[in-house]
């Protein structure tokens, strides 16, 4: 179960990067709450695009040769960035229930929780040299 769990949130993740980097104005302006963290910067959105890229490539690539430390690592951003975002909910939002907590739950913290939980349950096959 995890590898198929692993390569989708891979291409959920790629799918994501490939929005910020080709269209980071329009990820800016659709995605619920991003307008909220600050201004416009099409640099920082790249930025990020290309650490969602690392992930989506490690998690693919742990899945394919059953590793879960590299899956572990693939899957390390999403959940540090999902760790930040319920911060930033309860800090600066006062843990409040709308739009922009149910998009941060789908799209944050459900994908970046399991794919730690699938990286840590993949069967990791040792290679004998």
């Amino acid at each position: 179960m995890s590898k198929p769990l692993l390569y989708g949130l891979s291409a959920y993740f790629l799918t994501n990067a490939a929005l910020m980097w080709a269209a980071p104005q329009f990820w800016y302006d659709t995605v619920p709450g991003v307008m909220q963290t600050g201004g416009y910067n099409s640099h920082f959105i790249r930025d990020v695009a290309l650490a969602f890229i690392v992930s989506a490539a490690a998690l693919a690539c742990g899945a394919r040769l059953r590793d879960s430390r590299l899956a572990l690592f693939g899957a390390a951003w999403p959940g540090l960035h999902a760790t930040f975002h319920i911060w930033i909910w309860i800090v600066h939002r006062d843990t409040a229930f709308d739009l922009i907590a149910l998009t941060n739950f789908l799209g944050i913290q459900l994908p970046a929780w399991a794919a730690l939980t699938a990286a840590t349950h993949l069967k990791t096959v040792e290679v004998s040299a």
